[in-house]
Formats: structure tokens, C-alpha cells, sequence
């Protein structure tokens, strides 16, 4: 069995794109996969597959969840050790962190390439890109200056659509979460 995390785009915001938890983890159970469990409302999902394929599993998932909820629901798949790597890399150790900066990372389904040089600053300064790597982009947001779509406008000017967001803290929980099913 491989171990995987199933990042889900565009659910549960604002009052739209509703998925409950539940109806999730038992969407995924008929799909046959194993020791399925969500982080947050946000469409976090681990789950354990023997399938290898990570683009198959992909389309799976998202295919199945939107006839079910009738809506597209995009899903970005990573495995387990890739999230693992991403937090001992730590992307983030020389950031001051203080109640207004968000720390995010973004995935990619595809690896986009752009002209952009990293670290890359928007110009009211409140978006930083430090860095893209393979398929995921550290960002940092500075609310004191502007909010969550200013860049989240930038990443999708600059990667495209086909793209999926979440905050550092999210990350650490899913890693948290993936440990203790490991025990």
C-alpha cells in the first residue's frame, strides 16, 4: 500500500462547493481506498491506495466526487514522503513569523515553467514567491499590507488555474496526522 495526501480544490468556501467530511471519507471508502481520514474542512485527504498511478488517482477522485456533489471538485495528489521531505526541508526556518504574514504552499498538478525570478515580490510588496520547486510554491502573504487574493491572483496569472493552496499550519497537521497513523 502506498500512503498518499489528496489536496482538494475550491470546497467548502464561503458557503459554496459544500462537501461534508463524512460523505467524503465514505466517497473514498467506495472508491476503494484504505484508512481514509480528512484534515480540516478544507478538503484534506489521506488515504492509502495500492495504486501507483498518480495521475490516475487524480482523476479518480475527482471524476467520482463530482458526479456525487455536482460540482468539479480539481484534486491534487501527493505522496506521503513528499510531505514529509517538504517539512524537514522547512522551506520557511528564516521567515520572521508574526500575527499578519501567511505562510503557504502551493501545488501544482503540472510543472509550470515561468519567467519569474525567485524570490519574487508583487509590487504593493505584500506577496512574496521565495521559491519553486518541482511542483510547489512557497509563498509568503503579509495581511498587514493586502489580503489572501492578491496572491492568489498572482499565483494563478503566473502557474495557472490547475493549482491548489494551503497554509503552512494545514501542512503541519497533515504530517502530524500522517505519523499517527503510522503508530
Amino acid at each position: 500500500m502506498n500512503q498518499y495526501v489528496a489536496f482538494l480544490r475550491g470546497i467548502n468556501v464561503s458557503g459554496y462547493h459544500k462537501v461534508p467530511m463524512i460523505e467524503l471519507r465514505e466517497e473514498m471508502h467506495k472508491l476503494n481506498f484504505k484508512n481514509v481520514a480528512t484534515i480540516l474542512n478544507s478538503g484534506n485527504v489521506i488515504f492509502d491506495s495500492i495504486n501507483n498511478d498518480l495521475k490516475n488517482l487524480e482523476k479518480t477522485i475527482s471524476e467520482h466526487l463530482e458526479k456525487v456533489f455536482g460540482f468539479p471538485v480539481p484534486t491534487i495528489i501527493r505522496q506521503s514522503e513528499r510531505i514529509y521531505r517538504l517539512l524537514e526541508r522547512n522551506p520557511f526556518r528564516d521567515i520572521v513569523n508574526t500575527k499578519d504574514i501567511r505562510l503557504y504552499i502551493s501545488f501544482l498538478r503540472k510543472d509550470i515553467q515561468t519567467e519569474l525570478d525567485f524570490p519574487w515580490t508583487n509590487n504593493d510588496k505584500s506577496y512574496t514567491i521565495l521559491e519553486k520547486s518541482n511542483k510547489e510554491i512557497i509563498s509568503i502573504l503579509d495581511l498587514s499590507i493586502a489580503k489572501t487574493p492578491k496572491g492568489m491572483e498572482a499565483l494563478e496569472r503566473y502557474f495557472g488555474k490547475d493549482i491548489t493552496t494551503r497554509n503552512w499550519n494545514t501542512i503541519k497537521r497533515i504530517e502530524k496526522k500522517l505519523r499517527a497513523d503510522l503508530n
